[in-house]
């Protein structure tokens, strides 16, 4: 997914001086903490920025509207940054619930502390301890995202809109991601014809919301948007949202390793019930959801075994639903920021960003 280099390295540059800031301050911590916070920003490498853009957006599409000198400041950073590090944290907990081993094409932050732990010939079990320190490093990235944020809002005149945004934000990634595990557990005492409808709104809250919507509104926010801009944005950052989540879904199936760089056929292993499934298990007699059941969510699926899942998907005709989903999002977007009143040079970033964002392979 290609990356505005302006937006990337302003972002790359204010995590760079935060975490040596974190480092310094936490020195008297001594060698096991250190390797810690080197853990930490090890979750920051990489990765597509993709709410720091869509942050900025909502900014640049709002800000010269209340201020025409509207400038990028230190502060707005901050927030872009932010947003950045709350992703690595959701990430680390959502590689830590699916029992990943990989991510972005290194190992997933609890399987290298617990291989740190095999290095250092340290006693106890090292698997433990990696997926204890996981659960501990989530929440360190959780704090450093509310330290950023708090840094940008210490003197700043929309600073309660934000904080209430930011704060909408965090709850629904975590009762989404509730929901994402109770689904896996949930789904055989629900009725067949309500497992998309669910999984749509686990897709919402865990994924869609934060990863497009929410950064936009940030970005509006933090420049004054007044509200019919930013209903204006969330007409469009909704639709975006899902057809990039229903992208993911996708990829977590059909991906090409080498790009994602994640397993191929992961999300079968770890039996998602995604938007994907539900259409699939919809579409298929009962003797076939029987088998495809039997076999969704088996850690030790061959590679022959994902391939039966993978054709199975495709045959049923749920992968083709999903594609056509994807382009009606889309469209849904586009149409929303029709006459809506933002700068226009913002809009046509904003189309690309939305394009970028349904139309990958990783």
């Amino acid at each position: 997914m290609p990356s505005p280099t302006p937006i990337q390295d302003a972002v790359a540059l204010r995590l760079e001086r935060f975490i040596a800031q974190m480092r310094t301050e936490s020195d008297e911590y001594g060698a096991d903490a250190a390797g810690f916070l080197g853990a930490a920003a090890e979750t920051l490498i990489g990765g597509k920025r993709l709410r720091a853009r869509f942050c900025h957006a909502g900014w640049r599409a709002t800000a010269r509207f209340s201020d025409r000198n509207a400038a990028e400041t230190d502060a707005l950073w901050d927030i872009c940054a932010a947003l950045e590090i709350f992703q690595s944290a959701a990430l680390v907990h959502d590689d830590l619930i699916d029992n990943s081993d990989t991510r972005r094409g290194r190992p997933a932050a609890h399987r290298a502390l617990e291989n740190s732990h095999r290095t250092a010939r340290w006693t106890g079990d090292a698997a433990a301890f990696g997926r204890a320190s996981a659960i501990l490093l989530g929440d360190l990235l959780v704090a450093w995202s509310d330290d950023l944020l708090e840094t940008a809002l210490r003197v700043h005149p929309y600073a309660g809109t934000v904080r209430t945004e930011y704060a909408r934000m965090r709850r629904d990634v975590t009762t989404g991601q509730f929901l994402d595990i109770a689904e896996e557990s949930a789904w055989i005492v629900n009725d067949n014809a309500s497992h998309a409808e669910r999984a749509l709104r686990v897709a919402s809250l865990k994924s869609a919301r934060y990863s497009i919507e929410q950064p936009l509104i940030l970005g509006a926010a933090f420049a004054g948007a007044e509200v019919d801009q930013v209903q204006a944005l969330r007409r469009f950052g909704r639709p975006v949202g899902m057809a990039f989540q229903l992208r993911d879904d996708v990829l977590g199936v059909f991906g090409d390793a080498s790009v994602t760089g994640k397993p191929a056929g992961d999300d079968l292993r770890e039996g998602k019930r995604t938007v994907l499934v539900a259409l699939t298990r919809e579409a298929l007699d009962s003797p076939a959801r029987t088998v495809f059941d039997e076999l969704l969510g088996d850690p030790e699926l061959t590679a022959q075994q994902v391939s039966f899942l993978q054709a199975t998907i495709q045959g049923s005709g749920a992968l083709a639903r999903i594609e056509t989903m994807i382009t009606d999002y889309a469209r849904e977007a586009d149409l929303a920021l029709s006459g809506a009143r933002l700068d226009n040079a913002a809009v046509g970033d904003l189309r690309d960003l939305a394009r970028a964002a349904t139309v990958r392979s990783a």
